[in-house]
């Protein structure tokens, strides 16, 4: 959920749209210039991803989605915002698989995941859902996991960081989302949800608008993820959210309360990849001059961030990984063989 733009958006073809400030405004135009439908034509996730898969939940009807790329290293799990998806991490993805394992899951209620509930969106049903797909795929012997989350999947790693019962848990990202600023948000939200556009004639329309709003500054990141944010209406016959966010209001406050504590008493490495300077509050401003995590302010750059600039992204993530020494079992020290990891 974009807890950052606030502003209300228009309907696609209002007079209002023609005065959006263009997130491209300051890039001079390309020729030649391409038709609309081309411009914002979906893009396939095997362009990113090397593989999808559907994780069935033992003893559930619940299935979850996920794609996953490279073959060797950690594995870095990522869990996108409220009303994304996972394709959300695909042009960063096709990076971080040359020195890591990538897997990015559809959160319940998202994408093309399915669930008995898709709008139990409670902190304690989300944190459940990543532990029961982080079984299904591994058992009880897991590699070591780097936890990457933007904004609300942000607030849902931190929670599953905090509940210190995943034991191969070597370090924690968090993009975009600070207790203080997103609890602040809160009381807009409701508004916002109903000032986006609501319904689309096709998937490119859908595209377009999630760019021309500012919401996504990547043409080609918007055009991977934004289709499976979408599902169609057979009554209205078009296409509209996905995502029933607006029905999930008594579980925003428990996303965000208490998480700046919570990500301070992490104690795997953690990183803080914000896109503006103005959102830390007091606990973590202390946090940081104490030296408790590592923070970027990435520049020219939306809310999400792993979609506007994907390889800045990745880079960041993997030199994370590697100042960290965090290898396909844990923190690496040089010199020393990792002791046998016993059984929980």
């Amino acid at each position: 959920m974009d807890s950052s733009n606030l502003t209300s958006l228009p309907e696609e073809g209002s007079e209002e749209t023609h005065n959006l400030p263009s997130a491209f405004s300051s890039i001079p135009a390309r020729l030649p210039i391409q038709t609309s439908s081309q411009k914002y034509a979906p893009l396939d996730w095997s362009d990113y991803f090397d593989r999808e898969d559907d994780i069935q939940i033992p003893d559930s009807d619940d299935v979850f989605h996920v794609y996953m790329a490279g073959t060797e290293g950690p594995v870095v799990f990522c869990l996108h915002g409220g009303g994304y998806c996972g394709l959300s991490f695909a042009l960063a993805a096709s990076k971080i698989k040359e020195k890591a394992r990538i897997v990015a899951m559809d959160l319940r209620g998202h994408g093309k995941s399915a669930t008995q509930n898709d709008v139990d969106l409670s902190i304690e049903t989300l944190c459940g859902d990543v532990f029961s797909v982080l079984k299904t795929m591994y058992g009880d012997a897991p590699p070591a996991i780097v936890l990457v989350g933007h904004s609300m999947g942000g607030a849902v790693a931190v929670h599953v960081a905090a509940k210190k019962s995943l034991p191969s848990l070597a370090g924690l990202v968090v993009v975009d989302v600070v207790e203080g600023s997103a609890m602040a948000s809160l009381i807009h939200m409701q508004k916002i949800l109903s000032n986006r556009m609501q319904h689309f004639s096709t998937p490119e329309k859908a595209i377009e608008w999630s760019v021309k709003s500012g919401s996504l500054r990547n043409i080609d990141s918007a055009r991977v993820s934004i289709p499976n944010t979408l599902k169609y209406d057979e009554s209205k016959k078009c296409y509209t959210h996905r995502a029933r966010l607006e029905e999930t209001e008594q579980y925003w406050r428990e996303w965000y309360e208490g998480l700046s504590e919570k990500f301070l008493s992490s104690p795997v490495p953690k990183i803080l990849l914000l896109a503006g300077t103005d959102r830390l509050d007091r606990a973590l401003t202390i946090g940081q001059m104490q030296g408790k995590f590592q923070m970027v302010v990435v520049r020219h750059t939306g809310h999400a961030i792993q979609e506007d600039v994907p390889d800045e992204f990745a880079t960041l993530l993997l030199n994370f990984i590697s100042h960290n020494r965090i290898g396909p079992q844990g923190i690496e020290i040089p010199g020393l063989r990792r002791p046998p990891q016993s059984k929980p």
